[in-house]
């Protein structure tokens, strides 16, 4: 749309206006006041830190810093290798080469200039860790734990993290701490102690509320951003939705925002940096651009990603990349809950399978989340539906450990679930009893066990080769050998759960450049106009190199954009009388 520059014509002005909570809108303001940039930042909920917050929180940084001292090796050539071939050449190498040259230096930066620190993770391995370039750990970086106290009123507003990850439904837990807790690993008995006392001794917290305050993985890098904000004074507007795109002579020069039943026009001075999520919650796009069955339902993201920030560049005539892709992960529902659950680490576990229709296996499930979804729609037809699929296990497996709402039976027993799990899964005496119950094949599920069991029971498998690679093995059970990753379906009851097509948010959003410049489909550069995380399309193509895949170009991205943002400033400051600095240059 069209715009005046009166002054009259706008309710509040800034340099740079940051559309987005999350950890790369959160980044990319941080770096633009740092280098004396003016910044405000939007956010359509009445809660801070999108899906950043209800994730795991880590980053997936090539050749870091940390990597060195843990007694790693790493290389720019090696990362680019990796990610070139993962990627299979279909996105632009200039991206890939400046994410790699530059994730490292946002790392440093935050350590060096914000509350923000992490930790190399020596044993999470590479997604794809075979591949040539791949590496079996020090990528994936997980932010340490944040205390929230440090927040006062603000961590009342920010988006508290999923159930699934923290322990009880209440209780933050880090990342190495839960790999210890899930197969009860040396120790297990001593940490769950200390995890409790750390929560219950927090006696303020406790009378506060049920909310834990030892922030750890989404919620513990959102708090350390939100208060390195907090520090620098820059403000940030809940309840502020982008409505459209202001664009003025080719350049967008500010944002039409719903706030408090107002609509309001915001300047900004410099650019505007689209950090507003994915489409994943808006079933019109969905049904445009996903395979189906698709429903925004099955999402593991909070209820708004509606792709607003891609639709407004839309408007403007931007071209767009990957919008039939997601960063897939299986989900089951929940009764009750606003969110699905995603399955990450259960289905790397030993005595359990995935199953279609007709009782088959179709993939390894300890495969790399999004592979799983990619293979069940790949899989799925009328014969053999297996959109959905079932997670199936037996009464060992049910015993010994989780399986997405459900806490392994030693410390909770089918008798003590609540109420709103009562029909999250079935459960039956015998495999054809089961199947009948979840309408699948008797006596293909029968069979398929049978081979399955027969091969698990030596550590082997044949069909998908699960257990063979790294990856799969960092969650397995290390009690069960000689497959951490195996073993056979015996003891009943047997037990099922419904398994979606879900998503932790998509892929396919605005096109952009290495400098995370919005891109115009005659190929040209939309003025003013920046995009990262979920609404751009993603730079690591359809797959997912490594744990921290989404969060770590997001952030890296919206550090460059703020450097690209106050170098085209200083420019134009500098040439005051000379033509505009061409932003193509």
């Amino acid at each position: 749309m069209k715009a005046t520059t009166s002054g009259q014509d706008w309710d509040q002005e800034c340099d740079v206006l940051v559309v987005g909570s999350g950890a790369g809108g959160m980044t990319a303001a941080l770096r633009a006041r740092d280098l004396g940039l003016d910044v405000l930042v939007l956010e359509k909920s009445d809660r801070y830190g999108g899906t950043s917050a209800v994730s795991g929180g880590g980053i997936w940084i090539p050749n870091n810093h940390r990597i060195a001292a843990l007694g790693g090796q790493d290389s720019a050539a090696e990362a680019i290798q990796y990610i070139s071939t993962v990627t299979g050449g279909i996105v632009e190498p200039s991206r890939i080469e400046a994410y790699v040259e530059h994730a490292r230096r946002m790392v440093e930066y935050l350590d060096r200039h914000s509350r923000v620190h992490f930790e190399a993770q020596p044993e999470y391995a590479d997604y794809y860790p075979e591949a040539p370039g791949g590496k079996p750990g020090y990528r994936s970086m997980d932010p340490l734990p944040f205390d929230a106290r440090e927040l006062g009123d603000e961590f009342e507003r920010m988006r508290a993290p999923s159930p699934g990850t923290l322990m009880m439904g209440r209780i933050g837990m880090t990342m190495k701490e839960a790999q210890v807790l899930l197969c009860r690993r040396p120790g297990w008995v001593g940490l769950t102690l200390r995890i409790l006392w750390r929560y219950w001794s927090d006696l303020g917290g406790r009378l506060r509320s049920r909310r834990d305050r030892f922030l750890t993985l989404g919620n513990a890098l959102v708090g350390a951003l939100r208060r390195s904000l907090m520090d620098r004074g820059v403000p940030l507007w809940l309840q502020s939705s982008l409505q459209s795109l202001i664009e003025e002579d080719g350049r967008v020069i500010g944002v039409e925002v719903q706030r408090n039943g107002r609509l309001l026009r915001v300047r900004a001075r410099q650019a505007v940096v689209v950090a507003a999520g994915g489409f994943e919650r808006n079933q019109a796009m969905r049904d445009q651009y996903h395979p189906r069955p698709s429903q925004a339902k099955w999402s593991a993201t909070p209820p708004f990603n509606s792709g607003d920030g891609i639709r407004a560049g839309q408007q403007l005539g931007a071209a767009t990349a990957l919008m039939d892709h997601s960063w897939w992960a299986p989900t089951t529902h929940v009764d009750g809950e606003e969110k699905q659950r995603g399955l990450f680490v259960e289905r790397n576990l030993p005595g359990c399978v995935l199953v279609n229709a007709a009782g088959q296996r179709f993939v390894n499930e300890a495969a790399p989340y999004t592979d799983i979804v990619y293979a069940m729609y790949a899989n799925h037809s009328e014969q053999a539906a297996s959109v959905p699929c079932w997670m199936v296990f037996d009464a060992e497996f049910r015993h010994k450990y989780p399986c997405g709402a459900l806490l392994p039976g030693y410390a909770q027993p089918d008798s003590r679930l609540p109420e709103n799990l009562r029909g999250y899964y079935h459960k039956a005496q015998s495999l054809e009893a089961l199947a009948a119950q979840i309408g699948v094949d008797a006596q293909g599920l029968v069979r398929t066990l049978e081979r399955f069991n027969h091969h698990a029971a030596l550590g082997q498998d044949p069909d998908f080769h699960k257990g063979e690679s790294l990856f799969d093995r960092y969650y397995g059970d290390p009690n069960v050998q000689p497959n951490p990753c195996l073993a056979p379906l015996l003891k009943a009851p047997f037990y099922a759960v419904k398994v979606d097509a879900g998503d932790i948010g998509t892929k396919g959003g605005l096109l952009t450049d290495a400098h995370a410049r919005v891109l115009h489909e005659n190929g040209g550069v939309i003025a003013g106009l920046y995009a990262i995380g979920n609404s751009s399309s993603s730079m690591m193509g359809t797959t997912y190199p490594g744990a921290g895949s989404t969060i770590g170009p997001a952030m890296t991205f919206g550090f460059l954009a703020a450097e690209h943002i106050h170098q085209q400033a200083s420019a134009r400051r500098a040439a005051p009388q000379a033509q505009e600095v061409r932003d193509d240059a």
